[in-house]
């Protein structure tokens, strides 16, 4: 029906699903990128994403491809917006609002994480926020084109395979360090480093390190510690979520969070959690629902203001010595 999102691996539509009767959001691999490397990396992308269930994952219906070619896959349709644009409309986010947000990443990056399935893309455009089934502030993580896996536990082809010997691919922005050192030491952890830098970014609306260049962002996630958010925010925060914020934020992995379920765990110990009420999400949604219709559909085709935002690929000359 019309064209609503575009990404490194694919160009996705609003569709109509004719057996199913329902709207879908149909991922296409544009011929340009149908060699059999793409072609394979597209299949793999529907199969580990098939392999999660948890309703704050994105559900995939079907998958296949035309008779001239053309590969595909059929997505349930979310009516809503994602972090990035949130923040972009609306500003810097209540604290009990994002504290039921990481909520949600967590419970999904759970199930992940249990398959032995690494998101290694956490990012607020990766993050949708919907009315679904009625429940208001539903959160859906998109995107496991970048998942790292283990074949052990899933019988896929190893990651590695599909990475660039001479750099890494992710967003500078929501980069653990030591995936920035080595992209083949991301783990669960570095998941939760990016979820942290993607607390940070609702509290504030602002990234944790500021700056025009990869290399630099890169050096700072390796050697700077972050501005408390309450700072950057220039008004008290809870203390509490922002010391677990700083944590997931820590450079070295073994002080951060060991699993998404101990971040959610902890989460659910903040006094706010709970706080962010149906009544308030409801209310939320009722106010800004026709201004989140109207604009979706163009916010979903307008790029990323900065390319720090984005998914790239990173050399290793534009990473810190």
């Amino acid at each position: 029906l019309e064209k609503i999102g575009e990404g490194g691996m694919g160009i996705v539509y609003k569709a109509h699903h004719a057996l199913l009767r329902r709207e879908t959001a149909l991922k296409l691999l544009p011929p340009d990128k149908s060699d059999a490397a793409s072609i394979e990396l597209f299949e793999r992308e529907v199969r580990l994403t098939c392999r999660l269930t948890h309703p704050n994952t994105i559900q995939v219906y079907d998958y296949g491809h035309t008779p001239d070619g053309i590969f595909y896959y059929a997505m349930e349709f979310l009516d809503g917006l994602n972090l990035h644009d949130l923040v972009a409309r609306y500003g810097a986010q209540p604290e009990e609002r994002v504290a039921h947000i990481l909520s949600q990443v967590c419970e999904s990056l759970r199930e992940a994480h249990g398959l032995g399935l690494i998101h290694r893309d956490i990012k607020p455009a990766n993050v949708f926020l919907c009315d679904r089934g009625g429940v208001a502030d539903t959160v859906k993580v998109l995107d496991f084109g970048l998942v790292k896996h283990f074949a052990e536990s899933t019988g896929e082809t190893p990651t590695a395979q599909f990475l660039p010997a001479d750099g890494i691919i992710g967003t500078p922005n929501f980069l653990a360090p030591e995936a920035i050192r080595d992209h083949l030491a991301s783990d669960a952890r570095s998941d939760l480093y990016a979820l942290g830098a993607l607390g940070y970014f609702l509290l504030t609306g602002k990234y944790v390190f500021e700056s025009e260049s990869v290399a630099e962002v890169c050096r700072k996630h390796l050697t700077e510690v972050p501005t408390p958010p309450s700072v950057r925010a220039g008004k008290p925060l809870n203390v509490e979520l922002e010391a677990l914020i700083l944590r997931c934020l820590d450079k070295e992995p073994l002080e951060r969070p060991q699993s998404a379920g101990e971040l959610l765990e902890k989460l659910r110990t903040i006094p706010l959690a709970d706080s962010w009420s149906g009544e308030r999400r409801t209310a939320w949604w009722a106010n800004h629902r026709a201004a989140v219709t109207a604009a979706s559909n163009v916010a979903m085709v307008t790029p990323t203001p900065s390319p720090l935002d984005e998914t790239v690929r990173i050399e290793f000359a534009d990473r810190t010595h």
